[in-house]
């Protein structure tokens, strides 16, 4: 996490002498990320399963309905089993999830170029959806600093109401609770922009390159949603089949050597199509005894790339009969991508520094 910002207040100019001090002049720059739990124990995990799966954005089902099945049900046995996923991949150094720490470094190295350019004109922090550091906290902070204005960037790169649109209802829910409101800018998903498209591309020509042998077919896995918020108009689907078009585009490619699937299916109803634990076990029969798999959703590596890509996934594909699964990690902190979201958020910053 960067530094803190010392607030410069002051009293306004011609204002009596007892009226409060009042900081001023700075900029937010908020990024919000889906959040992960303080730890891997069962009470972390069952505060933290309860924020998340209590969200109507992600759950819609009636609540008298949802509810009880959720408490009676499922927090009295997944937060066992989701707490050993996240102990396979703990920070145990650090005391925290991978997803905790490779925002915190992405944030350090978005606020030292920030820094290079503005100065201290520019505050740049990060916040969780769900779980610590909570969005309320930072926009408080944000505030005290002397934020007049916030810039809010969620790290997703395709719009979903389950992920974009909830970290912005959090975020208008922190502003309702300030006496002075910030201005506030929403930036818009970059799941096209050039330079997240060139981050990518760059990404998958690293992994092939390392490979011992060149992937049969490059597997394309986005986090999935029920078909049905597909069908109620949300364009998650439509975005991710335009984010791997155009990666295949940049990379030169023809279609055989590509493919998109959706993965972290949840509940009894239909999920965007193909799943992606299924379809690796289908090409390992088709013959395609090599792959690659990348998550172009995600922003950073969390539990759903590290444990169920490079551990369920990978474990379909081969019992299948698939003999070689290279995991392409997520952008993270390269400087590509480091380098494509200072872009964005230059683009939005227009106007206002």
């Amino acid at each position: 996490m960067p530094d803190a910002i010392t607030p410069s207040a002051a009293r306004p100019a011609h204002a009596p002498s007892d009226h409060p001090k009042v900081t001023s002049g700075k900029v937010g720059v908020l990024l919000a990320n889906l959040g992960t739990p303080d730890g891997h124990d069962y009470w972390s995990m069952r505060r933290y399963l309860n924020e998340f799966l209590s969200d109507r954005r992600v759950i819609d089902y009636p609540r008298w309905k949802w509810q009880p099945l959720l408490q009676l049900i499922i927090l009295s046995k997944r937060p066992f089993t989701s707490g050993a996923a996240y102990r396979s991949i703990w920070n145990e150094d650090k005391g925290e999830s991978p997803l905790m720490t490779i925002t915190r470094d992405q944030t350090a190295a978005i606020a030292a170029k920030m820094q290079g350019q503005y100065g201290d004109r520019v505050m740049v922090d990060f916040c969780m959806r769900y779980g610590n550091p909570s969005t309320t906290s930072k926009v408080r902070e944000m505030v005290e600093a002397g934020c007049h204005k916030i810039l809010f960037f969620p790290l997703y790169p395709h719009y979903a109401g389950a992920t974009s649109a909830t970290a912005n209802d959090q975020f208008f829910r922190a502003l309702m609770a300030e006496t002075w409101q910030p201005t506030a800018r929403v930036v818009d998903p970059y799941f096209e922009h050039p330079q997240y498209i060139e981050a990518l591309a760059q990404s998958v020509e690293r992994g092939y390159a390392a490979a011992e042998q060149e992937p049969d077919i490059l597997v394309v896995s986005y986090h999935g949603m029920p078909k049905r918020y597909l069908m109620q108009g949300d364009p998650y689907h439509c975005q991710c089949q335009k984010t791997t078009r155009l990666l295949r585009e940049r990379l030169g490619w023809d279609e055989s050597r590509i493919t998109t699937t959706f993965q972290s299916v949840f509940g009894p109803e239909e999920w965007l199509k193909p799943y992606t634990v299924e379809h690796v076990a289908e090409l390992a029969k088709q013959g395609k005894k090599k792959i690659a798999v990348i998550a172009p959703a995600f922003s950073a590596d969390c539990i759903e790339t590290l444990e169920e890509i490079n551990e369920e996934i990978r474990e379909s594909f081969e019992h299948a009969g698939g003999e070689s699964f290279t995991y392409i990690p997520c952008l993270n902190d390269d400087p590509a991508h480091v380098d494509a979201l200072c872009a964005v958020i230059d683009e939005n910053l227009g106007g206002w520094v």
